[in-house]
């Protein structure tokens, strides 16, 4: 590698590490505010928050690597550009394609590395992160109530709600509300009291709840109609009231516990390939099914069967004859009966059909389903494109605007890369429910970006700004001078 090679490889180094390193601490401090809400009150140490964030880091990839192959490019070329490094290469006759050949080839190489990334690290980290996440969401809370909300404690019926609490440890409860559910998971027995204490021996399984000054209210579960619908109830009056809840399940959590990894997010190309053939077969069959059974209700068959009655078109080519002429041969009670079975059918039949497309139907849920896999499937191979079509729009406008430092390239490079993010990201959206091809819809962020990198890399190599004000001005002089020869043609 010749020197001057050497040179502008270092220097872009230098900019894309630290730059990765920096966006990288950003987007891991985002994520600690992100999910600070589900680590809290969980009792765990910071060994398992380092163990999560490690996991959860490959998921950024997709953000910051694109952003930092746009800023280092143009805090590159745009410093090469102000200290006038560029102009002393062109004089010696090195183009702006010869200058970032070095860096063409590492971008190459990083661009190759980022599908392999993508490929084989980000599930493993996915299924790793993902589970470790379930796994903390279970943990017993450290204050297992806490004030001015309903508390849903895990592997129990309770819901327990409290106005204050108060003592040395928060021990003491006032103004307690419970809400306990049945075997049917419907809320029938609800208990409030004034004032409670929280008893819990240190290293137990199990919490006492001592209640005092209150009352409850039970729905009685009767078998049969008649008795349920005289609506019995029980309800009485306490002075102290004990409760044992059983904490052993929380306590026993296993964070290394691993039995989810089946996610579109945790599979590699190949698994996504197999994946989207196992959800398209399905599918296909879910659909030929749901088909038939509409078919069914609409009424089309007893409607056939009405008309098979009659003893004209037992024998007739219904395909031939239309619907009046079908009519024609029924009484006229009977064609208004027929006219009003077949609309309702219909009705019946598009009223199935509209619940069904409707968000969260279950034919929604399989077409986000195969749609999600194959955005996952095109997202592998549409990154490493962006960070190479990205390298060509990053150092092509650092050498026009000829600014190196955080300054104006940390602007343009965000807001460049604020295009890119918000345009993938609502064409995501709208692949997920089926609105928008979910090829497309991973590639358009990049397929928007290419023009303009086409656009400046020939700028650039002309040597010309970004937009020629004389040209602009020189064209509409043009125009006017046409448009005044045409008016003294014509007045003549």
């Amino acid at each position: 590698m010749k020197l001057i090679d050497r040179y502008i490889l270092s220097r872009f180094l230098y900019n894309f590490i630290s730059s990765f390193v920096i966006l990288m601490l950003i987007f891991v401090f985002q994520s600690i505010w992100f999910f600070i809400d589900e680590w809290a009150g969980k009792g765990i140490d910071m060994l398992i928050v380092g163990r999560f964030l490690f996991y959860y880091s490959p998921n950024l990839i997709p953000m910051v690597l694109p952003l930092t192959v746009l800023l280092a490019s143009i805090m590159t070329f745009g410093s090469f550009a102000e200290n006038y490094e560029f102009a002393a290469m062109k004089s010696s006759g090195i183009s702006l394609f010869r200058a970032m050949r070095g860096v063409i080839v590492f971008i190459t190489i990083l661009s190759i590395g980022t599908f392999l990334f993508a490929n084989y690290v980000m599930p493993a980290a996915e299924f790793e992160s993902y589970n470790l996440r379930r796994n903390i969401a279970n943990l017993k809370p450290a204050m297992v109530i806490s004030e001015g909300i309903f508390n849903n404690i895990p592997e129990t019926e309770l819901n327990i709600k409290v106005e204050k609490k108060t003592g040395d440890n928060d021990q003491i409860l006032n103004n307690v509300v419970i809400h306990k559910l049945a075997n049917n998971s419907k809320n029938n027995q609800v208990i409030k009291s004034v004032s409670g204490e929280l008893v819990n021996s240190k290293g137990s399984n199990y919490m006492q709840l001592v209640l005092k000054d209150g009352h409850y209210y039970e729905d009685i579960l009767t078998k049969t109609i008649k008795q349920r619908q005289k609506y019995p109830f029980a309800k009485g009056l306490f002075e102290t009231y004990t409760m044992n809840i059983d904490l052993s399940q929380l306590n026993n959590q296993d964070l290394d516990e691993k039995d989810i990894s089946n996610t579109h997010k945790m599979l590699n190309a190949k698994e996504l390939l197999r994946a989207i053939d196992t959800n398209f077969l399905d599918n296909r069959k879910y659909f030929s099914n749901f088909g038939e059974n509409l078919y069914r209700r609409s009424g089309a068959l007893e409607l056939k069967m009405n008309i098979r009655k009659n003893e004209v078109l037992e024998s007739a080519d219904l395909s031939t004859l239309t619907t009046d002429d079908i009519l024609g041969y029924f009484e006229t009670w009977r064609r208004s009966q027929l006219l009003d079975m077949a609309k309702n059918d219909i009705a019946n039949s598009l009223k199935t059909i509209q619940d069904n497309r409707r968000k969260g139907s279950n034919i929604q849920i399989r077409i986000k389903r195969i749609n999600v896999h194959y955005l996952a499937l095109h997202n592998k191979f549409a990154l490493p494109v962006a960070c190479f079509i990205l390298f060509f729009v990053g150092a092509p406008l650092g050498a026009i605007i000829r600014k190196g430092g955080l300054g104006l390239p940390m602007v343009l490079a965000i807001s460049l890369f604020l295009v890119y993010l918000f345009v993938g990201m609502f064409a995501t959206n709208f692949a997920e429910d089926g609105s928008m091809e979910p090829a497309l819809a991973a590639w358009i962020s990049t397929l928007v970006m290419l023009p303009l990198g086409i656009f400046l890399t020939k700028r650039a190599t002309a040597d010309k700004a970004i937009f020629d004000s004389g040209a602009v001005i020189e064209r509409f002089m043009k125009l006017f001078s046409f448009l005044k020869k045409k008016d003294e043609t014509e007045s003549k």
